[in-house]
């Protein structure tokens, strides 16, 4: 099965795409660590894969309409 194929599979049975798919788990291991740790958010952002903490702010903000920050202390 070719990426681009599973791709417009999933798309065609989510209506989202893998992109989409992989920000949403990422988006819901990040609230995760933010509530249940003390580490900072340049330590999460390099655990989840991000070579920049500022693009997982960017991406977490985007997706829930808070910094990680914001979240963290409104929660």
């Amino acid at each position: 099965m070719s990426p681009n194929y599973l791709s417009d599979l999933l798309k065609k049975e989510t209506g989202k795409g893998i992109k989409e798919h992989v920000h949403d788990y990422v988006i819901q291991k990040a609230k995760s660590i933010l509530l249940s740790s003390d580490q900072s958010i340049s330590e999460i952002a390099f655990d989840l894969g991000f070579e920049y903490s500022q693009s997982f702010s960017r991406l977490f903000k985007s997706k829930t309409g808070l910094s990680p920050v914001e979240f963290r202390s409104l929660n």
